[in-house]
């Protein structure tokens, strides 16, 4: 009799473990199946956000809810882009990023640099705000590193989409700091731009809407960058940024003509 009850037991257990993992296959056959169905339908939505035809060369494609981008844009801003619309696609879990960005043969990372340089030196002109940006920038193999300091976010922001939107950058690192908001800082940065822009031996750069000389403000502390060129302009600036009221310190890196790091604007 007890020989037969343990049978019995043992009969019941394995029936019960049985039925478990017959449960437990069928709502992993079940979770499968649902997989099968977010991916079919990430992949018809991810397809209609990438219909633009600036993603013409981009491949994209699913698995249990990874998505995964290859092909070829012309711009790192269209990879970005792509990339941004990829997120937003309901049920994507994760995003792969492997588009490559058009090379342009016809540049050299030294040539990139400078035109970027250029452009840069332009950029906002009429908004108020340039003479208060002061930008650095790295080229290597394509990849375009940005820092420096902007006036605000919307400075930042124009820098690196101009930056994206050139032929041949690969990829952008934005490491750009914003000067903090502050009226007091609002008030050196206008008193120095007219200390320095106004005296007679330096008004000459203030024709040029590229305003050569930088004028970047932190918590009272100001830094001049940018080119100039002689010394005596440059020392000139240095002690007229100096007698605004309010600084605490000047740090003078304007450059000479002629010995200019290529990478300061």
């Amino acid at each position: 009799m007890r020989f037969t009850n343990v049978v019995s037991a043992l009969g019941l257990a394995l029936a019960v473990a049985m039925g478990i993992a017959g449960i437990t296959a069928h709502a992993q056959g079940k979770k499968e199946s649902a997989s099968g169905a977010n991916d079919t339908q990430i992949l018809q939505d991810l397809k209609e956000k990438l219909s633009s035809k600036r993603f013409g060369g981009v491949k994209p494609d699913v698995n249990r809810g990874v998505v995964t981008l290859s092909g070829t844009v012309d711009l790192y801003s269209a990879k970005a882009d792509a990339d941004n619309r990829a997120h937003h696609v309901k049920n994507v879990l994760a995003v792969r990023n492997m588009i490559d960005v058009a090379s342009s043969s016809e540049l050299t990372d030294v040539q990139l640099r400078d035109k970027l340089a250029e452009k840069l030196s332009y950029d906002r002109v009429g908004y108020g705000t340039t003479a208060f940006n002061s930008f650095t920038i790295g080229v290597q193999d394509g990849v375009v590193t940005l820092g420096g300091v902007a006036y605000g976010p919307m400075d930042r922001d124009s820098a690196v989409s101009l930056v994206s939107n050139y032929p041949g950058v690969k990829d952008v690192v934005d490491n750009i700091e914003v000067a903090p908001l502050s009226p007091n800082d609002d008030r050196i940065r206008m008193a120095v731009a007219r200390a320095v822009y106004g005296f007679p031996s330096l008004n000459k750069y203030s024709i040029d809407p590229a305003k050569p000389i930088r004028i970047v403000v932190v918590n009272g502390n100001v830094t001049l960058a940018g080119v100039v060129d002689t010394q005596a302009d440059k020392d000139t600036a240095g002690i007229r940024a100096n007698g605004v009221a309010g600084v605490f310190k000047v740090t003078n890196d304007l450059q000479v003509a002629g010995a200019a790091s290529q990478e300061q604007r």
